[in-house]
């Protein structure tokens, strides 16, 4: 089956971040576009408006005829879909090509260039920023993205004349080995998804086999230093970056006024006074490593410059929600502790001398279990903690494991509790906020208007 044969595809796991974006290009294709997702949510209303049709309860009976066709419909499912889910179980048992979101998009980087950015955290960021560099170029791109992007406000861009096309390249179940990049950046390969990979050793051989799938002729850029031992194929050139270090580097940093300047330094030309849009300082390793596959793709360094400076963001990344003299709130999706010591670190950066509070929901059971004392550490960096049960996802709890594992190993913070999402808006009523951060994959997200009524409340 191709992508032009295909009349219907079917979603399991619709409203999923990598998964709408697949539903939108698949309806810019002409395809009638049907699925299933467990709840409603803004993301599944604005596809139903787009033209697909989505519905949340788990029911064979309520698949659209026009997807029952085992010739010509595809079915796409997430792996945080269980095996035993009755409508994938159907499609199964009656012979339907059914593949995992990431062998579609392996499917479309066979036929474009692909562009993608792997790694432990960063990847949303730098995708999207490489997206919107190569967008506002004459280069332009399609793009799947991991978040919403504040320029675009959708997680897809699409194009008909670019041969290029920008992916999150994603380790979780491997799925990134479904990819034939063109040229990759590699950001991080701090352990993660131990509860699919076991072993640390296991999680670095999944990103040694991710390189060996890059094109020949093509481009590895990985964080400078990082613990990768690439299998590249002939012809493939390995390259590094860095902040002061690496081919590819940020040198001459400013920072003050709350802004972010830096000269970026390139073998394929350097370009002096890139202002960041979004002025956080991992944002300087992000951009660099962005303006790496941008100039690899043949946009102009005027491009490059112009682009970083207008580039606005990605919702729940470092996403600022009141921004004033002496109050700032700002969510962000940092859920690793590498991801929560650089966002913490980054606020404290912007204000100094400010009370810096964090409101923590940890995700996944295993995830915890596995790195309790280094949460616990990168929240030490807060001078206030608040922290929330944990949010389940996919998993079923695990006997003794919930945040009180985290709030027992927290040092040197001024204050810390813990509390369940309800009682979240009354606690923050009675604390004196000056920067207050939320972190968190879960849904502490839906929290944010609520939390921002309560601060402008008080």
């Amino acid at each position: 089956m191709n992508i032009n044969s295909i009349k219907s595809v079917y979603f399991i796991g619709a409203g999923g971040i990598g998964m709408s974006a697949l539903v939108r290009y698949f309806l810019s294709k002409g395809k009638k576009v049907a699925g299933y997702d467990r709840t409603p949510s803004e993301l599944t209303e604005k596809l139903i408006e787009e033209g697909a049709y989505i519905h949340y309860e788990e029911d064979a009976n309520l698949i659209p005829a026009e997807c029952k066709s085992k010739e010509d419909t595809l079915v796409v499912y997430t792996p945080a879909i269980p095996q035993e889910h009755k409508e994938l179980v159907y499609f199964r048992e009656n012979g339907f090509e059914i593949l995992k979101r990431a062998q579609v998009l392996g499917m479309i980087t066979q036929t474009e260039k692909g562009l993608c950015v792997a790694g432990t955290h960063g990847k949303t960021t730098t995708s999207t920023m490489v997206a919107h560099l190569l967008h506002q170029s004459h280069v332009g791109c399609n793009a799947f993205l991991g978040g919403i992007s504040k320029n675009y406000k959708t997680n897809l861009l699409l194009s008909d004349k670019s041969e290029y096309v920008v992916i999150e390249a994603d380790e979780f179940d491997r799925s990134f080995h479904w990819l034939t990049p063109f040229a990759t950046v590699v950001t991080a390969v701090d352990s993660d998804h131990l509860d699919i990979y076991g072993t640390r050793e296991a999680y670095l051989e999944s990103f040694n086999k991710y390189t060996s799938l890059i094109v020949p002729g093509g481009y590895l850029i990985a964080k400078k230093e990082i613990e990768l031992t690439p299998r590249v194929q002939e012809g493939v050139k390995v390259l590094t970056y860095g902040i002061g270090e690496g081919d590819f580097r940020a040198e001459n940093i400013r920072i003050g006024n709350g802004e972010i300047i830096f000269d970026y330094v390139s073998p394929f030309g350097n370009i002096n006074d890139i202002q960041l849009g979004v002025p956080v300082y991992v944002n300087i390793e992000n951009g660099v490593a962005a303006m790496a596959l941008a100039q690899i793709s043949g946009v102009t360094d005027e491009e490059i410059k112009k682009a970083m400076h207008t580039f606005g963001g990605v919702d729940r990344r470092f996403d600022f929600k009141i921004k004033e003299d002496n109050l700032v709130f700002l969510s962000d999706y940092a859920h690793h502790p590498a991801e929560i010591s650089q966002s913490i670190s980054s606020i404290k950066a912007l204000y100094p001398g400010k009370k810096v509070t964090v409101v923590f929901q940890p995700h996944l059971f295993t995830r915890t279990r596995d790195f309790y004392k280094e949460f616990a550490s990168s929240l030490s960096l807060a001078d206030e903690v608040i922290l929330l049960d944990i949010y389940p996802a996919r998993e079923l709890p695990i006997e003794g494991v919930t945040s009180r594992l985290i709030f027992d190993n927290l040092e040197n913070v001024s204050s810390a509790v813990m509390c369940s999402k309800d009682e979240l808006t009354d606690i923050l009523s009675k604390k004196n906020i000056e920067v207050l951060i939320t972190l968190g994959a879960g849904d502490i997200e839906n929290m944010v208007p609520q939390i921002c009524n309560t601060l402008k409340n008080k």
